[in-house]
């Protein structure tokens, strides 16, 4: 029987690691000031099929502080002159192609999720995506590690840490390494033999595609922006 690498489904899938920053305003959700993806296919052997990264400016009630710019290096300045929502996940939602099996790979997937969701008029195609999580795959491939974080899982499988870590793209990057080693890990243990089975131990549904009953609601047209 072949194992995770091996499954037609798992091959015909492109994963789309992504990974946001953002300022946490008190008392509203999250919201995004960069964002990175890198698209991923196997067919014997990983091979990069698209990447992108672009800022993102954050609305008034949302500003960069200092200890932000101190985790991140990310200044008001520099984000005040970004392209807004509306423009860099506008630009991000045109890169899926219809009749392409995507999934998202994340570490701790709920906070993209969440991030997605309320951004979800700007990326409608992204929102409706489903994720997986490179947390729960880790604790079934590699259990008994003291906690799951980023960096524990890095220097467990000797990643080296980026430099400019906390920046969307470089987190994009060693993520994307982190879910290659899980992903050789679960088709060499043959716990995993499919794709419905690592959807299985690490997969979340996209919020996007929860039903809503849009005939209890009286829907406002949305202004350009």
């Amino acid at each position: 029987m072949g194992g995770l690498t091996d499954d037609e489904a798992f091959r015909k899938t492109t994963f789309v690691v992504i990974d946001f920053e953002a300022t946490t305003p008190t008392g509203s959700p999250a919201q995004p000031v960069e964002v990175a993806v890198l698209a991923l296919r196997y067919d014997g052997e990983w091979r990069e099929t698209g990447r992108g990264t672009s800022l993102i400016r954050p609305p008034a009630f949302a500003p960069v502080t200092p200890a932000f710019t101190a985790q991140t290096g990310l200044t008001a300045a520099e984000l005040e002159a970004a392209p807004t929502p509306a423009e860099a996940l506008g630009a991000l939602d045109r890169r899926f192609t219809a009749g392409t099996s995507y999934l998202l790979v994340a570490q701790h997937a709920a906070t993209e999720a969440n991030l997605i969701y309320h951004q979800r008029q700007h990326c409608p195609a992204l929102a409706r995506i489903n994720l997986l999580d490179t947390i729960p795959l880790a604790k079934r491939c590699v259990p008994g590690l003291i906690n799951y974080r980023l960096d524990t899982l890095l220097a467990y499988f000797g990643i080296a840490q980026p430099v400019d870590r906390h920046r969307a793209p470089a987190d994009v990057a060693v993520t994307a390494q982190l879910f290659r080693r899980l992903i050789a890990v679960a088709h060499d243990n043959g716990e995993v033999d499919s794709l419905a089975g690592l959807v299985k131990i690490a997969g979340r549904a996209a919020q996007g595609n929860a039903p809503v009953q849009e005939e209890l609601f009286e829907i406002a047209p949305q202004e350009a922006e």
